[in-house]
């Protein structure tokens, strides 16, 4: 009698029951597609560790270039080189995004990440040898060429990323974590790498070659694992659930009334088969999956047979496509918009300060190494953070919002241990380093969960689609906070206004220092000569000692 209850006019069967609840790893039921089979093992967190390195491979050209601050600083004295390397990337980086996103659809997966890898290994390799090493043109020229390099690291990156987390939305959450896990581990790799390459070699140009030449080495090994676990087991196993995903055809309950009851809230999921059964076999719930005679193709829902819509390919061109398009945009934004506007602010937050505003912090007593070590606690901070949001379960989408606006605060404190110049309101190292702390681990935390949380509020179907609107969300936020850090170094005035300054070293053209020779160093004025005839372009490090006297060195 109950067989019968569920029994409609025509006699066939209706969609009864509870609605499938999601997986909890937010994958939904279309693993019955593959005959309830078990995903593939991680053995000992291989692909994570992989994803870790992919996190690692897209950042680390822009934080090599941060993190030689104090070359770039020497090489182009009395410039905002790290406010204008900032910006020149991020704005790259959003406009970038903004066309990887129209384009995701057109190349595949690999290849736009290939493409990034290609090009940050091209251009870190160029940058070292041709401006690093042979220093071969001038001072304005090269600052030019190295800001072009950026620009063109930022386009190869910025695809780069937005792939990998539209690449790891197809996997579960915990990948996701793992490239942001790489992003700060990125950081702190650099920190550590300039250290040891500023303390093993004195010559500031000799050991920013060395910095560079194993920032290359490591894009180069993140490329080897990438495609090293690109065809294994345990990834083609997830792409394929989201591939499967995309050519499933959905069945409201509104669209047929004779087989369906209005008053279930159930959806049918439509199984495509293209070829007609073997000559002879009729059509009936043995086989019942194609008609040849209907005027449009007939399907199989369960135990259900119904009349359902052709899918259409993702290929495809034309008004229709574009339409398609914006829908899921839409669909995707009207799940995730909390998780957007969150990652938005976040991001706008820490690019207000860091890096611009945290480098021109002066300390009479570390010198110039207290910008090297801001941004050492920001990456390390910032890494805890990551790891910490891995297993985050507290945090929901007007939550995130709540603390990401609260947040903002943060950045008239940074300020303060910058401005006045002439007497901060926060001199001390030590509040600077805890506001920097501060600064990283919310960077940390607030920055991660959104991206992990996000692809598991939209069907499978969208979730490539929802790591690469969720990365422009991101970059939005990066190019907002850029523009403003920018206006704040311009309220703050010159650097050499702080009671430790002028900066306690600088880069003049020996022909200028000929003058002051004459007068302090008579024996010396020979040789400067010389070397200004022999080198005209070339410039020394004037450093001023407590006693105001003058030394010359060749850079």
């Amino acid at each position: 009698m109950a067989d019968e209850a569920n029994l409609d006019a025509h006699g066939y069967s209706k969609l009864v029951g509870r609605p499938r609840k999601r997986a909890s790893d937010g994958f939904s039921s279309a693993r019955a597609t593959f005959g309830n089979i078990s995903p593939p093992i991680d053995s000992f967190n291989v692909i994570y560790l992989s994803f870790v390195l992919g996190g690692m491979g897209f950042l680390l050209p822009y934080n090599s270039f941060i993190m030689a601050m104090d070359y770039f600083k020497v090489r182009y004295p009395g410039t905002p080189v790290v406010f204008d390397m900032s910006l020149v990337y991020i704005v790259v980086a959003l406009l970038t995004v903004l066309a990887n996103n129209l384009l995701v659809e057109t190349f595949s997966l690999n290849s736009r990440i290939n493409f990034g890898y290609v090009m940050s290994f091209v251009t870190l390799i160029f940058v070292v040898v041709c401006e690093v090493w042979w220093e071969a043109w001038g001072t304005a020229t090269s600052y030019t060429v190295n800001l072009a390099a950026v620009a063109v690291v930022s386009v190869g990156c910025t695809v780069q990323q937005s792939s990998f987390y539209g690449y790891t939305s197809m996997l579960p959450s915990k990948y996701t974590q793992a490239v942001m896990v790489g992003e700060s581990t990125s950081g702190v790799f650099t920190s550590i790498v300039r250290v040891i390459t500023k303390f093993i070699v004195n010559e500031l140009r000799g050991s920013t070659v060395y910095f560079f030449t194993v920032s290359v080495s490591t894009v180069l090994t993140c490329f080897a694992m990438y495609h090293l676990i690109r065809r294994s087991d345990f990834i083609q196993f997830y792409i394929a659930l989201c591939e499967r995903a995309k050519t499933r055809i959905t069945l409201e309950p509104t669209e047929d009334a004779g087989l369906i009851e209005t008053s279930d809230a159930q959806y049918g999921i439509l199984k495509l088969q293209t070829s007609p059964p073997p000559t002879g076999t009729q059509l009936s719930f043995a086989n019942p999956a194609y008609e040849p005679s209907a005027p449009v193709p007939t399907y199989k829902v369960e135990d259900v047979v119904v009349r359902g819509r052709h899918s259409v390919s993702a290929n495809t061109v034309g008004i229709n496509a574009f339409k398609r398009g914006i829908q899921a945009r839409w669909e995707v934004t009207k799940s995730t918009y909390p998780y957007m506007i969150s990652i938005c602010l976040v991001y706008f937050a820490t690019l207000c300060i860091y890096p611009g505003v945290a480098s021109e912090i002066v300390s009479c007593t570390l010198g110039s190494w207290m910008p090297i070590l801001m941004m050492a606690l920001f990456n390390a901070s910032d890494l805890i953070g990551k790891m910490i949001a891995s297993g985050a379960r507290y945090w929901t989408g007007s939550r995130l919002v709540k603390c990401s606006v609260i947040r903002l605060i943060l950045i008239p404190l940074m300020i303060m241990c910058v401005a006045p110049r002439q007497s901060p309101k926060f001199s001390a190292e030590i509040t600077a380093f805890i506001f920097s702390v501060m600064l990283g681990l919310s960077n940390g935390i607030l920055g991660s969960v959104p991206m992990i949380q996000a692809p598991s509020k939209v069907d499978d179907r969208h979730r490539e689609l929802t790591g690469n609107m969720m990365t422009l969300m991101y970059m939005f936020g990066l190019a907002s906070g850029s523009l403003v850090a920018y206006s704040i170094e311009n309220a703050l005035g010159s650097i050499e206004e702080h009671p430790c300054g002028p900066v306690p070293f600088k880069v003049t053209p020996l022909v200028a220092l000929n003058s002051t020779l004459d007068q302090t160093h008579p024996s010396t004025t020979t040789m400067v000569h010389l070397l200004s005839t022999l080198f005209p372009s070339t410039s020394t490090m004037t450093i001023i000692n407590a006693e105001n006297s003058t030394e010359t060195s060749l850079i």
